[in-house]
């Protein structure tokens, strides 16, 4: 079983800040490929009595230009939905401020340089990883460990050609603003970001050195999570990435996916009142999966839920 998950949560949960500038990625349109089948939907459909209802659709925060178009039952939601909300209102992850807000919680202050953090043999990997990518070492020295082991990730999923520009939260944000549906958000930036500011110094190491692993390997489990994304595949994303995460970091698997979750489904149920119509809701695909999940917490809940457009039992 693959152990690197760490550094995974964490540029999930970062996808969306990263596309706002502090990773410089262009905004490209996603063109689809011909001969491709669109990627199998995490979907789900949550109806209330009254027959308002809620789309949950599982994201892949990067994705690449081949991973469009979507399947017909996506559209079909978008569609149907009076409204889009996401972890993020839109309108904050289009803020030039929100780069500065995240570089900002990110750069150190406590007179430290970053290789006074890292034991000797990760700084020297690091600065291997640096010298054969043109970067000069230097220039992170300022910088916490979180912040650096995520640019790595992300640089290493970008080079895999998935880029943030091209994510469902960034599609459905772009289609949003052009058919003038209103949009919403779960949560603000300055709460995820303070998710990862508050990791402890032990879990910035581990998600650096999975990083740093993994760039060496070529991110085997980046491929293997983006295929089992595309193939709809819930029980492969849950069993081998947030089980892992759950049994080796139980404190914070609790802070990025339990208690996240837990506020938000109070938040999807006002979207779920009289007259309410449909919402399509947007979010990272762990949020929807297992036992700790929005889908199963608002099935606990009473609401009628339903896997569309893929075979259930994935």
């Amino acid at each position: 079983m693959n152990k690197r998950v760490l550094r995974w949560f964490a540029a999930s949960l970062l996808g969306l800040l990263l596309v706002a500038g502090v990773l410089s990625v262009p905004l490209a349109g996603a063109a689809g490929s011909a001969g491709k089948p669109p990627p199998t939907p995490l979907l789900w459909k949550v109806t209330a009595r009254d027959g308002a209802s809620l789309y949950l659709l599982g994201s892949f925060h990067l994705l690449k230009p081949d991973d469009y178009p979507l399947a017909p039952a996506v559209d079909a939601a978008f569609a149907r939905s009076a409204r889009v909300v996401f972890e993020l209102p839109a309108e904050e992850v289009q803020s030039p401020q929100l780069a500065a807000q995240m570089l900002q919680a990110a750069t150190r202050t406590d007179g430290r340089r970053l290789q006074d953090d890292l034991p000797p043999a990760q700084w020297a990997a690091l600065q291997e990883y640096a010298a054969a990518h043109g970067m000069p070492v230097e220039a992170l020295a300022g910088y916490e460990v979180w912040f650096v082991g995520l640019s790595v990730s992300l640089a290493e999923m970008a080079a895999q050609g998935l880029d943030p520009s091209l994510g469902l939260d960034q599609h459905f944000m772009r289609e949003a603003a052009r058919t003038g549906k209103p949009t919403g958000g779960l949560e603000t930036a300055a709460e995820q970001i303070a998710l990862l500011d508050g990791m402890s110094l032990e879990e910035q190491r581990q998600m650096l050195a999975e990083a740093l692993d993994d760039a060496k390997d070529g991110n085997p489990q980046t491929r293997a999570l983006h295929d089992a994304w595309r193939a709809g595949d819930a029980r492969r994303l849950w069993s081998e990435m947030a089980l892992d995460m759950k049994r080796q970091y139980p404190a914070l698997y609790r802070n990025i996916n339990v208690a996240r979750n837990d506020r938000w489904v109070p938040k999807l149920e006002a979207y779920l009142q009289p007259g309410q119509g449909a919402t399509l809701v947007v979010v990272g695909s762990l949020h929807l999966l297992g036992e700790d999940g929005v889908v199963e917490k608002l099935r606990a809940r009473g609401y009628q839920v339903e896997r569309v457009g893929a075979d259930s039992t994935r």
